[in-house]
């Protein structure tokens, strides 16, 4: 046999080899999952129409898609579009599409996403990196193409650009408003109300603001007169029961000029950056003084009289909290654990550890210069003054993250999000019914009222269980951050009530240093010449 016909041989064979596997017959393309996201940017009548036109739009468009099927329609109304986390519906979205219960989302227009171009790339990308597709009609951009997310970052920097121009523009006006005198502000102090856009006296909460006044001259300090509030049950805010008064709050009442009928304008101040950000003026923006805008709770002799009283006790707490009784049952050692207590050798004070106090080979910690420590609180204020703002905000920020996905595979939550979605389907299929007249108008309305009072109890339910499923952690920290801010940006010497409501614990480590516990549980370490006593 020649080699051509043994190689042809071999062909034949190979070929005789092979196995052909018949294709499958086609079976029908899967559904495509699609949601909506709608938001409108007031709460005024004509946008929730536009609301509810904009259900009513993706309702019918998804519907009349035959290889499409509605998953659910995500909505926020009357919420700012420029902080992903104050949109709840958006956040349910996104965690929806993570379960993997959506393949494409569709949303009017870039701007009804977001509009801070941050947020807007952050959770295109990580759709896109699950596999749905953002599709925004008004601009004919699909994520799921390669294109589309270069064109979203063109729009989305539009989007906030034109949000920053707004908010350009509101401020100039308010600016405005601040130099002719007629600036109305959105909210009012405690003892006031806004009526017909005036600001009128809320005499009911006037007489509590004169007590503290009164009070405060009769020789009451801010303590008695917080603690006496709140035996009372005075709310510090209309429908928060849960608040209590400080003694910074009532320092705040006292020194407030609202309460004589003036205002000072722009103490704070929106940042120019996306999400803004309310900061305490400190001489970066102009501030605006106006008198007689509103009418007086106290009249300006006894206002005076308060402030030169705060003065003068000013002067007296710093005085008198150099020998600080507010460090009793506060220090504790770090080497066995016991309190430290206060001792005076040759007319100057030391703390000292129970222990080592009782017998030096107890405990090896020596004595602390009372001047000592609180040289370490000054040391660590005026960090907190200096860097403390950004650090708690931060750490709120960080604090929420964690709960929140914490809480978003929890079981109660996850079932109350079935819940949400099955009753927003039922009533967007009951509203169908209605459009064809197949169900009776009384019964419609009667339905949908049940059907709204389930969903406000279900999301009720949700918002209850997010709350009891977090620790105090944040409350507290938010609570430091407001009692800093309302404190004074220098203390030159050591005041007993500002450590009192900063500082919950100090431990006394054997190398020096001083563990400040804050009352949120933060730590902040300073180091302290020891004696060897």
């Amino acid at each position: 046999m020649s080699k051509q016909a043994k190689t042809s041989g071999n062909l034949a064979l190979e070929q005789n080899n092979v196995i052909v596997i018949e294709a499958a017959p086609r079976q029908e393309a899967e559904k495509l999952r699609v949601a909506a996201y709608c938001r409108v940017s007031s709460d005024s009548t004509d946008q929730l129409n536009s609301f509810m036109a904009q259900l009513n739009y993706y309702t019918a468009l998804i519907a009349s898609k035959e290889n499409w099927t509605l998953v659910d329609l995500y909505a926020d109304e009357g919420i700012t579009g420029t902080s992903a986390e104050k949109r709840p519906d958006f956040q349910r979205l996104l965690a929806d599409c993570r379960r993997g219960r959506v393949d494409k989302v569709l949303v009017k227009s870039v701007s009804r996403f977001a509009r801070n171009a941050r947020d807007c790339l952050t959770a295109i990308r990580e759709l896109k990196s699950i596999g749905v597709g953002v599709c925004f009609e008004e601009q004919h951009i699909d994520t799921s193409n390669m294109s589309g997310e270069l064109l979203t970052a063109v729009f989305a920097a539009m989007s906030q650009k034109e949000s920053q121009n707004i908010s350009s523009h509101m401020r100039w006006s308010y600016q405005a408003r601040m130099k002719s005198g007629t600036f109305l502000p959105a909210a009012v102090p405690f003892g006031y109300v806004l009526r017909d856009r005036k600001i009128e006296v809320d005499e009911g909460r006037a007489g509590i603001v004169r007590r503290i006044f009164w009070d405060y001259l009769a020789g009451q300090s801010m303590e008695e007169i917080a603690s006496r509030l709140n035996r009372d049950g005075v709310p510090v805010r209309i429908g928060k029961t849960d608040r209590q008064w400080a003694h910074t709050a009532i320092s705040y009442i006292l020194s407030n000029e609202h309460y004589i009928g003036d205002s000072l304008w722009q103490k704070t101040y929106a940042t120019d950056t996306l999400p803004t950000q309310q900061v305490k003026n400190r001489g970066e923006r102009e501030q605006y003084y106006a008198e007689a805008t509103h009418p007086p709770i106290i009249d300006r002799d006894t206002f005076q009289a308060v402030q030169e009283l705060k003065r003068r006790r000013a002067e007296q707490h710093c005085d008198r909290h150099r020998r600080s009784s507010s460090l009793k049952g506060i220090i504790f050692c770090g080497e066995c654990g016991a309190l430290y207590r206060e001792k005076v050798w040759n007319h100057k004070t030391f703390w000292v550890c129970y222990s080592h106090d009782r017998g030096k080979d107890a405990c090896p910690s020596g004595r602390i210069p009372e001047e000592e420590i609180h040289a370490a609180f000054l040391r660590v204020y005026h960090k907190l003054r200096l860097h403390g703002e950004p650090i708690l905000k931060q750490l709120i920020s960080d604090l929420q993250s964690v709960r929140e996905r914490r809480m978003l595979w929890s079981r109660d939550i996850v079932s109350l999000n079935q819940k949400i979605a099955d009753l927003s389907d039922q009533d967007r299929m009951l509203a169908d019914m209605n459009k064809c007249g197949l169900v009776d108008p009384d019964i419609f309305i009667s339905q949908s009222n049940e059907l709204a009072r389930q969903l406000r109890a279900a999301k009720q339910e949700k918002e209850r269980l997010l709350a009891d499923g977090d620790d105090d952690a944040i409350p507290r920290t938010r609570e430091l951050l407001e009692t800093l801010e309302a404190l004074p940006e220098f203390l030159p010497v050591f005041d007993g009530e500002i450590f009192t409501d900063l500082v919950e614990r100090i431990t006394a480590e054997g190398d020096g240093t001083l563990r400040f516990r804050l009352k949120n549980g933060l730590e902040l370490t300073e180091t302290t010449e020891r004696s060897v006593r």
